[in-house]
């Protein structure tokens, strides 16, 4: 990092930065596995790991789409640093959701999981997220966005916000009557879009005023 970036708000280096939110993001599934020991995690064990799994992928979902705004609205850099590392621990928590709900509680009988995928609304929604969460890691890597290309990269990385939506949505269908809590999600999700929507019309708008200054005559 250069002078400059440590001097603009948020920046400067924070070498524990890293390993504290690895440790953090680690913690609520160290926590699953201390209380399924231990018999603590209720009478419905299988569905209280779901709930818990599901909830924090879509926390570390949410958490790397707000990197961003959090450099566009505040100037913060440090939050880009973590983008990549909460995108695959949003993924990884997606993984054991799935895992937990195809081996633990379908006992992996595929006729059955693939009827709950095509017939339950939120099962659907919820195995759709996970979909559009794969191709977001697999080219989670620099050699992938050398390969793609930035631009297209970048564009397939639009997809997160999709899988939010639709993690958001997966919550909303699961809870049934009592939406208060993933209202909440659904309300953060929508106040990130608006940035990006802001950020990309401001952006747009600049290069349209570049262009016209640039133009002959101008």
């Amino acid at each position: 990092m250069t002078a400059s970036a440590a001097a603009r708000p948020g920046g400067g280096r924070r070498p524990w930065l890293k390993p504290a939110v690895f440790a953090g993001a680690l913690a609520p599934l160290g926590l699953i596995l201390w209380q399924a020991g231990r018999g603590e995690l209720g009478a419905n064990p299988v569905a209280e790991a779901l709930n818990r799994l599901g909830l924090t992928a879509l926390v570390c979902l949410l958490a790397s789409l707000a990197c961003t705004p959090l450099r566009e609205t505040l100037g913060w850099t440090w939050p880009i640093a973590l983008r990549r590392m909460l995108g695959l621990f949003a993924f990884f928590y997606a993984c054991l959701h799935f895992g937990t709900y195809a081996v633990l509680d379908q006992g992996l009988h595929a006729r059955a999981i693939l009827a709950d995928v095509t017939k339950r609304k939120f099962i659907f929604v919820g195995f759709s997220a996970f979909v559009l969460l794969i191709p977001l890691a697999a080219t989670s890597t620099a050699a992938a966005v050398r390969r793609l290309g930035f631009p297209r990269w970048k564009r397939l990385h639009r997809l997160a916000y999709a899988a939010g939506i639709l993690g958001a949505i997966h919550f909303w269908l699961r809870v049934k009557k009592d939406v208060r809590e993933p209202a909440i999600y659904a309300a953060v999700l929508a106040v990130l879009l608006l940035v990006r929507v802001v950020v990309f019309a401001r952006e747009r708008a600049r290069r349209r005023a570049a262009a016209a200054l640039s133009a002959p005559g101008a």
